[in-house]
């Protein structure tokens, strides 16, 4: 197999949809898995189940041999809104479950993989956080907490494999139209045409596909632990 086989989670709908449709017309052979069906390639799988992690890594190596890159894109938000006072341990733990312990132990368990394929090829692990991993967000501590975490992740994987060659990388979206802005859209226009980001628009899925297209194709391969943010210029501090 001369492709080089990526894994996107998340992959049925908005970024990651996005990301798997790009690495594809990169000449990536992606395997696409979400708890939802997707297309072809698609390998069900909850990342924070640790039988569906081992599967889902199983069932790669069994159709391709080998995992070059991993994009841990799949999370989640709470379900419902409520402030730091009043969040309520289900929610906290149903949403650092997904997207902190769920990106951790995928990175462990495919930097394992990677460890232990042939030297001759470059391997990268892309996980996704957010603005929210510095921003504070009241209404929604667990997904600010998750996130944060998810920063220290990529900067402790980056450090650990970095002896093997292994690129690990962050990317930070901003404001970002989704399934998961939608009740949101028009708070964030709002906001958006008030100057909350330098540039004035949504983003959108395929600006971060963009970002993760770079770092799949080696651009970035002595930057690993970096974070890339995709926000508009939302991280700049401004008078």
């Amino acid at each position: 197999m001369n492709k080089k086989i990526a894994v996107v989670t998340g992959a049925s709908r908005g970024i990651g949809r996005a990301i798997a449709d790009s690495l594809a017309n990169q000449d990536y052979q992606v395997v696409r898995t979400d708890v939802i069906p997707s297309d072809t390639d698609f390998i069900k799988c909850d990342i924070a189940n640790s039988q569906d992690r081992t599967n889902l890594l199983n069932e790669t190596i069994s159709r391709y041999g080998k995992v070059d890159l991993l994009v841990n894109n799949a999370g989640v938000a709470p379900a419902q809104r409520l402030d730091v006072l009043e969040t309520s341990e289900e929610s906290y733990c149903r949403v650092m479950g997904i997207n902190l312990e769920g990106t951790f132990f995928m990175c462990q368990l495919f930097a394992n993989q990677m460890i232990n394929q042939p030297r001759d090829n470059v391997y990268r692990i892309i996980n996704m956080s957010s603005v929210s991993s510095y921003t504070s967000s009241v209404n929604r501590g667990e997904y600010c907490i998750s996130k944060a975490g998810v920063s220290m992740v990529t900067n402790l994987f980056a450090d650990r494999l970095a002896e093997y060659g292994i690129g690990v990388f962050e990317i930070r979206p901003g404001i970002i139209m989704t399934d998961m802005t939608a009740a949101v859209t028009e708070k964030y226009t709002q906001l958006i045409e008030g100057g909350l980001t330098p540039t004035k628009r949504f983003g959108q899925p395929q600006d971060v596909a963009n970002a993760v297209s770079a770092i799949a194709q080696g651009s970035f391969d002595f930057s690993t632990g970096q974070a890339f943010n995709v926000d508009g210029g939302f991280h700049i501090r401004r008078l």
